[in-house]
């Protein structure tokens, strides 16, 4: 039962960064704006386009790691890559988490802790 769950969860966790990537990716510039203007009055002010490529770089390992998983748990009942894609979700969320508390983004942040519980509850399963 735990496969199928897990299964679930990686695809949602794979459809969400791949969406997001691609969002951020084919609407660079329209999302460093915006970005720019959101931590405007934070640390991040000068390192927005080198955190906006991390988060990007994050999110595709994620989407790449939670696909494969779903088709090696689903073919062979091997959780390695769902795992570690899992975890990279986990980092990946952290960081948007980081950046939203740092903006002082509360609703932002509380947002992302939503997406944070079934991602750790996956990194539990599939361990």
């Amino acid at each position: 039962m735990n496969n199928v769950a897990s299964i679930l969860i990686l695809i949602f966790f794979g459809i969400t960064f791949l969406q997001s990537s691609y969002e951020k990716l084919f609407y660079w510039e329209e999302n460093l704006i915006w970005l720019k203007e959101h931590f405007a009055e934070t640390r991040l002010k000068k390192h927005v386009k080198i955190a906006l490529i991390h988060l990007v770089i994050m999110e595709l390992i994620s989407t790449v790691l939670c696909f494969v998983g779903c088709i090696q748990l689903f073919i062979n009942n091997g959780r390695l890559f769902g795992f570690y894609g899992a975890v990279f979700s986990s980092i990946t969320l952290i960081m948007m988490l980081f950046g939203q508390r740092l903006a002082k983004d509360y609703d932002g942040a509380r947002t992302i802790v939503i997406y944070f519980i079934p991602a750790v509850m996956a990194v539990y399963w599939l361990n």
